[in-house]
């Protein structure tokens, strides 16, 4: 493991964000551009629920006010405008973030392949016609049995996947096989889940959510998958720390702020090196099989169709906003 606390020829210690970054791609979990001004992220990903949260703030209704207008004249639908907000957005964050952003599909089309495929191309289209190429635009699909086949479709499109929602191997294993760009597993709700099923809190590493990742990691990395790691829903600055050295790391900012104002070493928890001493077998999926094996999985089964039903919530919300 490496630790690194100072700059090259200088005393001067480098704070906890900055020491992460020598091991990790540091993403921005917010939909707030001055905030990610604030902490320079490389990428920046957002979901329904941190674009209505960023959309009541006084300083993005002209974002809204735009889509709106615009849709008005084309006679779009309601679902169109809720689009073009979400597009309008992701340009505004590219304006900021040299590399990347997710832009997530409609939760209510969980479960519907070729509706996926079609809202992705809408999305692309989108920002085609605002100069934006889709290298920089990561679409984000649930990590349903059907958004693993959508995902397929569009990487072979060259359209790039983000799959989220993901609590289990045995998702990570069918995105990984179908290949998704990159998959956002999310730690602290994995562990909310566990601190209510057990009653007791969880040492960070032991922390269920930071194992699921690591074992992820290093089965993707013991058999070459090239499927990007990118640990999500954080709910400590401890939580981040003991997944240095993963792919990517998307942190909200005021963990961001943490991290930042912090100056302890900072040590690698993983790696290619670290992850050929996990002992994984190896497996493949099929449909049955992987509904049979997250079925197993009762943290997962619930966690994925409580986090379906709570974006499709908070993306009627951001909808209703637009309406008024």
């Amino acid at each position: 493991m490496n630790t690194i606390n100072e700059k090259p020829g200088s005393v001067a210690p480098l704070n906890q964000l900055e020491q992460l970054r020598q091991f990790t791609r540091v993403v921005a979990d917010t939909g707030d551009f001055a905030l990610m001004k604030e902490y320079a992220p490389e990428d920046a990903t957002t979901n329904p629920s941190l674009i209505l949260k960023a959309a009541q703030k006084p300083e993005y209704q002209s974002l809204i006010q735009q889509a709106v207008t615009d849709g008005k004249k084309a006679g779009a639908s309601p679902d169109d405008i809720l689009r073009q907000v979400l597009v309008l957005f992701g340009r505004e964050i590219l304006k900021v973030v040299p590399g990347r952003v997710s832009t997530e599909t409609s939760a209510k089309l969980a479960f519907d392949t070729a509706a996926l495929i079609d809202e992705a191309h809408v999305f692309i289209a989108l920002y085609a016609k605002m100069g934006i190429p889709r290298e920089r635009i990561l679409i984000k699909l649930a990590t349903t049995w059907e958004g693993i086949q959508a995902a397929k479709v569009l990487q072979k499109e060259g359209i790039n996947c983000n799959m989220t929602l993901l609590f289990s191997l045995a998702q990570a294993v069918a995105a990984a096989e179908a290949g998704a760009k990159l998959i956002s597993p999310f730690v602290g709700r994995i562990l909310d889940w566990y601190k209510k099923d057990t009653g007791r809190d969880y040492p960070p590493a032991e922390d269920p959510g930071v194992l699921s990742v690591r074992e992820i990691y290093a089965y993707y990395k013991k058999y070459g998958y090239p499927t990007e790691v990118m640990g999500a829903s954080f709910r400590s600055k401890d939580e981040v720390l003991e997944l240095a050295g993963c792919d990517l790391l998307t942190i909200s900012p005021n963990l961001l702020g943490e991290l930042k104002s912090g100056t302890a070493p900072v040590t690698r928890k993983l790696s290619p090196e670290i992850s050929r001493g996990f002992k994984l077998a190896k497996f493949s999926l099929d449909e049955k099989g992987f509904r049979w094996m997250l079925n197993e999985s009762a943290m997962a089964t619930e966690k994925l169709s409580e986090g379906i039903r709570l974006f499709a919530a908070d993306a009627a919300k951001l909808a209703a906003l637009i309406a008024k």
